[in-house]
C-alpha cells in the first residue's frame, strides 16, 4: 500500500510519503518539493504545476490558480462575485449552480468545474508521489483549511474521487502540523498528568488559522481553533500591487490594471519583493523590463514603508489570537510554545505581533512550508495497516456550531436543536429520537452566520422516509443517528423504526407514556455501538464514555418524569420490540450528483490520454501523406517487377525520391520526440537558478560569498532564457505538428549549455578559506595573527553539512516505521 499526504496549498502543494526510513518529502520533475497550484490548458494538452506556472504570463486568460477558495461555492454568493473582478480568468455559473471556470482548450470554449480543475492538480500530485515511490497510489491524506465548510470538504473528497484516490482524511492543515509536532516528542506528559499546551499558528498565502492543542504521551487534542479565512500573504502583495500600480501612473502614465500581462508580472515581482524585504530592512528595488509599451519600470520600498502600508492587516493578527484563548479559558501562561509555519510566518511584523500577544518568541522547529504534508503523511501511515507506527491517537473539533431543526408536533411551527457545539469533538456520533406517524424531513445548518466565512449557512436537507404508525395508532419512535465523520462532514448516517409488539394490558401504559411524547421529540443520546475509527478510536471512544455518562443522567430524569405519570398499581409488562431499518434521502447542499462524478471522472482520463504523445508518425505526417503512401506502393511494386536486375544508380535515384519524401516526417517526429525533454533540462536549470538567486536575495549563508554582480548577471540570463523559452513552447504550441517546427532541439541544447556556462562558475564558486589561528603560539601578543580583529573562522561546507546532518540526526528519533 502507498502511504502519501497531500498538502494541497493556495499558492503551491507538497508531497510527503512514507518510506522504511521515515517520512520524506519528495521532489517533483523539476527537481523542486514545492509544486505550483497551477494548471493551464492550450490547444492541444494541458500543463500542471510548474509549466503550467511558467505559462501565467504567456497565456493567462487560460492559466488557473487560486481556484482553492471556490470549493463548494454558488455562483452567485456575493463572495464569488467579489472576486471575480481580480481574476485574470473568467469564472462561470455551472448547471448545478455552483462556480465553475472558462478557458479555451483544445480550440474550444469550455466550462470546468472546481472539483474537476482540484482533480487535475491532486492527479499530477499523484504522479510526482508515484514516481517516488515506483508503485500506483491510491490511499492518501488530503489537507484542508479547518475553517472549511461541510460543503467544501464534501468537494475536496469528490475532487480526489475524480483523480482516482481513496482519501483515507481530510486533515484539517494546523492538525496535521500538531501531528508532526508531537509524534516525535519523547517527553510528553504521562496520560494521567496535565496535558502540554501548545498554540499553532498557519499564516499562508490565503488563509490564517490557529489551533491549540493538548499533548500527553501518545494522544493529541484540539481543544479549539481561530481563524481569519480572509488574511494572508496576497493581502501583503496587494497592498505592494496598489502602491506600485498608483507609483507607475504618476511616474509613467501606465494603466496597469488594463492590461492582465502586465498586472500578472507585477504581482509576481511583487511577491519576489515581499520575500527579500523580511530579510532585508533598507530600501530595495522593484524593476522590471519592458513592462508595457515597451517601457522599462522601476521603484524602491523599505520594510519600514511596506510595514506602514500594511498596518491594516496586520492588526488582525491578534483577534484570532485572542478568541483562541477565550474559548479554549486558558491564560498565556498556560502555553507552553507557540509554533508558526505557512509561507507568510517568515515576516518579521508578524512574528513580533505574535510574540507580544504571547509574551514568548515563536519557536520555528518545523518546517515551515512542508510540515502540513509531513503530518498528513502521518496520518496516512497510522491509517494504513501496512505500516506500524508508534501509537497516537488525533481528536478534532467541530469548527462550527451545527443545529438541526424539523416540524414539530410539540409546537406549532419549526423546532430547531443545536447538536454539536462549537469546539465539539470529532469524530462523534449522536442518537435523536423522535415520535412521529409519517416520514419527516430534518435540515442541518450552521446557527452563527456571521461565524462563517461565506453566508449560506445550510448544509442540507434529509428526509426519513417510510416512517408508519403503531399497530395501535400511537406515533412511533424514530431514532436517528448524526455523525460528523473523520472528514468533518455532517451527515444523517441512519434511521431506525421501533416497531412495539404489545398486549391488552399494556394499553393503559403506553397511553400514560403518551403524555411524555412531545417533551420527548427532541431527546438525544449518544450511540454506544459506534465502531472505532483507526487512528481516532481512542479518543473518539474517551468522548463517548463522557457524553454518555452525561446523557444516561438525562435519560434517568426523564424515565422518572414517565413513572409519576402512572398509576402506582400499574405494572409493566414485557414488550417485544422489532426494528427496522428506514432509508434516508440524503441532499447535502452544492453536493456533487453521482451522475456527473462519473462523468467527470471519465473525462479526466480522456484528458490525461490527451496529455500524453499521439501515436508514434501518426502527428507529424503532412498532407502529403497520400503521395508517399503511393510513392511506396509503386515502388514495393516496381521492386519485385521491373526492378531485379537494374543498375546501382536506378536503386540509389529510388531511395533519393522515397527521402525526399519520407526525411522531414522522420525529422518532425524524431522533434516531436525529443523536444519535450530538451525543454524540460532547460526549465530544471531555470529552477534551479532561480532558487540560488532567490537564496542570495534573501541572504542565506550558503550563497552569501558570491559576487553581487555576477549574480545580478545570472538573474538577467535566467529571466531572459525564461522569456525565450516561453516564447518557443506558446509559438510551437500553436504550430501543427505536421510542419517545420518552431524551435529544435538543437537549438534548445544549445540555448541550455550557455546558460550552464554563463552561470554554473558563479553559482559554485566555493567560499574562501579562513586560516585558524597557528596553535603553537595562542597567547603571543605580536604573533602574526591578531585574534581580536581574524574574523570568526567558519567550518568548511562539507564540515558544516556534516554537522548538520548530525544535529538532524540527534533531534528526530526513528518513527518505527516498518
Amino acid at each position: 500500500m502507498s502511504v502519501v499526504g497531500f498538502d494541497v496549498g493556495f499558492l503551491s502543494c507538497y508531497v510527503a510519503v512514507a518510506r522504511a526510513g521515515g517520512i520524506e518529502t519528495v521532489a517533483n520533475e523539476y527537481s523542486d518539493r514545492s509544486t505550483p497550484a497551477c494548471v493551464s490548458f492550450g490547444p492541444r494538452n494541458r500543463s500542471i504545476g510548474a509549466a503550467a506556472k511558467s505559462q501565467v504570463v504567456t497565456n493567462c486568460k487560460n492559466t488557473v490558480q487560486g481556484f482553492k477558495r471556490f470549493h463548494g461555492q454558488a455562483f452567485s454568493d456575493p463572495f464569488v462575485q467579489n472576486l471575480k473582478s481580480s481574476l485574470v480568468y473568467d469564472l462561470s455559473q455551472m448547471p448545478s449552480g455552483t462556480t465553475g471556470i472558462k478557458v479555451m482548450y483544445m480550440e474550444e470554449e469550455k466550462v470546468f468545474s472546481i472539483e474537476q480543475i482540484t482533480a487535475m492538480l491532486l492527479s499530477k500530485l499523484k504522479e510526482t508521489a508515484e514516481s517516488a515511490l515506483k508503485k500506483p497510489v491510491a490511499d492518501c491524506v488530503i489537507s484542508v483549511p479547518c475553517f472549511y465548510t461541510d460543503a467544501e470538504r464534501r468537494s475536496v473528497i469528490d475532487a480526489a474521487q475524480i483523480a482516482g484516490l481513496n482519501c483515507l482524511r481530510l486533515m484539517n492543515e494546523t492538525t496535521a502540523v500538531a501531528l508532526a509536532y508531537g509524534i516525535y516528542k519523547q517527553d510528553l506528559p504521562a496520560p494521567e498528568e496535565k496535558p502540554r499546551t501548545v498554540v499553532f499558528v498557519d499564516i499562508g498565502h490565503s488563509g490564517y488559522q490557529v489551533s491549540v492543542c493538548a499533548f500527553n504521551k501518545g494522544k493529541l487534542k484540539i481543544l479549539a481553533t481561530a481563524f481569519d479565512p480572509e488574511m494572508g500573504g496576497k493581502d501583503f502583495d496587494e497592498r505592494l500591487v496598489r502602491h506600485f500600480c498608483e507609483e507607475f501612473a504618476v511616474k509613467y502614465k501606465l494603466d496597469v490594471r488594463s492590461k492582465p500581462r502586465a498586472l500578472v508580472r507585477l504581482y509576481q515581482e511583487c511577491e519576489k519583493l515581499k520575500k527579500l524585504m523580511s530579510a532585508n530592512s533598507s530600501d530595495l528595488p522593484l524593476n522590471i523590463e519592458c513592462f508595457m509599451n515597451d517601457i522599462d519600470v522601476s521603484g524602491k520600498l523599505s520594510r519600514a514603508q511596506f510595514e506602514e502600508m500594511c498596518a491594516d492587516v496586520l492588526a488582525r493578527v491578534e483577534p484570532p489570537l485572542r478568541s483562541l484563548m477565550e474559548q479554549a479559558h486558558l491564560k498565556k501562561d498556560d502555553i507552553h510554545a507557540v509554533e508558526i509555519v505557512g509561507g507568510a510566518s517568515r515576516m518579521p511584523a508578524i512574528k513580533e505581533r505574535i510574540s507580544k500577544f504571547f509574551g514568548k518568541e515563536p519557536s520555528t522547529t518545523l518546517n515551515a512550508d512542508e510540515a502540513v504534508a509531513r503530518g498528513c503523511a502521518l496520518q496516512c501511515a497510522i491509517l494504513s495497516p501496512a505500516f506500524k507506527v508508534r501509537e497516537f491517537s488525533i481528536t478534532e473539533v467541530v469548527p462550527f456550531p451545527i443545529s438541526l431543526k424539523w416540524n414539530s408536533a410539540a409546537e406549532d411551527g419549526l423546532s430547531d436543536c443545536e447538536v454539536f457545539p462549537k469546539n465539539h469533538a470529532a469524530p462523534f456520533s449522536k442518537v435523536l429520537t423522535f415520535y412521529r406517524r409519517e416520514p419527516f424531513s430534518l435540515e442541518a445548518y450552521y446557527n452563527c452566520p456571521k461565524e462563517l466565512p461565506y453566508p449560506d449557512p445550510i448544509i442540507g436537507q434529509y428526509i426519513i422516509q417510510k416512517v408508519v404508525p403503531q399497530a395501535s395508532g400511537e406515533s412511533s419512535k424514530v431514532k436517528v443517528k448524526v455523525r460528523v465523520n473523520i472528514h468533518g462532514i455532517f451527515s444523517v448516517s441512519s434511521a431506525s423504526l421501533v416497531e412495539v409488539q404489545k398486549s391488552e394490558e399494556e394499553e393503559e401504559s403506553m397511553d400514560t407514556e403518551q403524555s411524555t411524547e412531545k417533551e420527548n421529540e427532541s431527546k438525544m443520546q449518544v450511540d454506544q455501538d459506534e465502531q472505532k475509527t483507526p487512528g481516532t478510536g481512542e479518543q473518539e471512544n474517551g468522548e463517548k464514555k463522557a457524553g454518555t455518562e452525561e446523557m444516561e443522567t438525562s435519560v434517568e430524569e426523564g424515565k422518572q418524569e414517565k413513572k409519576s405519570d402512572q398509576p402506582p398499581q400499574a405494572k409493566k409488562p414485557k414488550v417485544k420490540t422489532k426494528v427496522l431499518e428506514l432509508p434516508i434521502e440524503n441532499n447535502p447542499q452544492w453536493q456533487l450528483a453521482n451522475d456527473m462524478l462519473n462523468l467527470f471522472m471519465e473525462s479526466e482520463g480522456k484528458m490525461i490520454m490527451q496529455d500524453k504523445p499521439k501515436t508514434p508518425l501518426a502527428c507529424v505526417f503532412s498532407q502529403d501523406r497520400d503521395a508517399l503512401s503511393l510513392k511506396l506502393d509503386d515502388t514495393e511494386v516496381w521492386l519485385y517487377e521491373d526492378g531485379e536486375d537494374q543498375p546501382k544508380q536506378v536503386y540509389i535515384d529510388k531511395l533519393v525520391e522515397l527521402k525526399r519524401l519520407g526525411q522531414p516526417i522522420q525529422e518532425r517526429y524524431t522533434e516531436f520526440e525529443e523536444r519535450p525533454k530538451a525543454f524540460d533540462e532547460l526549465g530544471r536549470l531555470l529552477q534551479q537558478y532561480m532558487k540560488i538567486v532567490e537564496a542570495y536575495k534573501t541572504k542565506e549563508e550558503q550563497y552569501d560569498h558570491l559576487d553581487e554582480a555576477e549574480v545580478q548577471k545570472v538573474d538577467r540570463m535566467v529571466n531572459d532564457v525564461m522569456i525565450w523559452m516561453n516564447s518557443k513552447m506558446n509559438q510551437q504550441s500553436k504550430q501543427s505538428l505536421a510542419v517545420e517546427p518552431v524551435v529544435k532541439t538543437m537549438e534548445i541544447q544549445a540555448k541550455a549549455q550557455e546558460l550552464f556556462s554563463t552561470c554554473n562558475p558563479v553559482v559554485t564558486k566555493p567560499k574562501p578559506k579562513v586560516d585558524l589561528p597557528k596553535e603553537e603560539n595562542p597567547s603571543e601578543p605580536n604573533g602574526p595573527v591578531n585574534t581580536q580583529e581574524n574574523p570568526e573562522a567558519q567550518p568548511s561546507g562539507t564540515e558544516q553539512a556534516a554537522a548538520d546532518s548530525a544535529d538532524a540526526a540527534e533531534a528526530k528519533p526513528d518513527m518505527d516505521l516498518d
